[in-house]
Formats: C-alpha cells, sequence, structure tokens
C-alpha cells in the first residue's frame, strides 16, 4: 500500500498545528517548513477543516490552528478518511474497473484484509504521540510544544 501525496502532506500540517499549538499558523509557514506548494496545501487545508481538524480565520491576522486537541485526533482516522477514496487496485474502483476476474478473485478479500490491518496499526496513534517529546520534529518546526502529558505505548 503507497499513501498519497495528500495524505502525507495533511499529516504534516496536522504535526505543523500541534507543535504550533496556541497559535495560528499560516499556509506559507506549513509550505515552507513541510516542502509544499502553497496551492496544494490550500486544497488540503480546505478538506482538513471540512472534515472537522483544522480551524481557519481569513483576513489579515487569520491563520489556522487544530479544531480540537492533538491527543484526540486519531492518526488511523484521518488515512482512512483521506485514503478511502483512493482504490487500491483497479478491482475496487466503482468505475474504470475492467477486471474479469473481480467476482471470482480472492485477492480483492485479501487486500482488503491487509488494507484494514494497515489503518488498524495507525489506530491507537494519536497526533499528540507523533509530536509530543518528539525533540528533532520539533527542531525542524522551531517551535516548542506543550504535550497533554498522555504517553502513547503504541509508539514505544
Amino acid at each position: 500500500m503507497r499513501v498519497t501525496k495528500r495524505t502525507n502532506i495533511a499529516i504534516r500540517v496536522l504535526m505543523f498545528c500541534a507543535a504550533n499549538k496556541g497559535h495560528l499558523v499560516t499556509k506559507s509557514q506549513i509550505a515552507r517548513t513541510c516542502n509544499a506548494s502553497e496551492n496544494h496545501l490550500a486544497q488540503i487545508i480546505n478538506q482538513l477543516a471540512q472534515l472537522g481538524y483544522l480551524h481557519t480565520q481569513r483576513g489579515r491576522n487569520g491563520g489556522l490552528e487544530l479544531s480540537r486537541p492533538a491527543d484526540q485526533i486519531q492518526i488511523g482516522e484521518v488515512f482512512r478518511l483521506l485514503e478511502a477514496p483512493v482504490p487500491i487496485a483497479e478491482c475496487f474502483a466503482d468505475v474504470d474497473n475492467t477486471c474479469p476476474l473481480k467476482d471470482a478473485c480472492r485477492l480483492r478479500t485479501a487486500l482488503t484484509d491487509a488494507a484494514n490491518a494497515f489503518y488498524e496499526t495507525l489506530d491507537p496513534i494519536t497526533l499528540d504521540a507523533l509530536v509530543c517529546e518528539n525533540g528533532p520534529l520539533l527542531d525542524i518546526l522551531e517551535t516548542p510544544v506543550k504535550c497533554s502529558g498522555r504517553s502513547n505505548r503504541a509508539l514505544a
């Protein structure tokens, strides 16, 4: 399974916002730090806001921030919502599916099980666990972060 560029950048956006808790951040700050185009970021930020992960504020002093605490954002949930529209293989596509084996193929079931296992592995991991006490990441983001104090054994 390959993670889409959209999901990769979305996780970077969420980590950047988590690391800058209590401050509105701008799209240009994220673009510069996370090596992403502002145009692509705008689409991803809009989607994350529609999904309820980000609060955006327009205007001169505008920016974005997490709409809920980082320890309440499960990475598996984010991946599911962003990756679900992308079919793993042709037989998963509603349109453009020309596979003549789809009704008898057992690979589809195996791929479904594998994808579910992938997401289930990410489910116990919170955004807070990715950022909290992660000195090297915080050095890149150039900001201190206050942690919830909850540990996450899934990453130990």
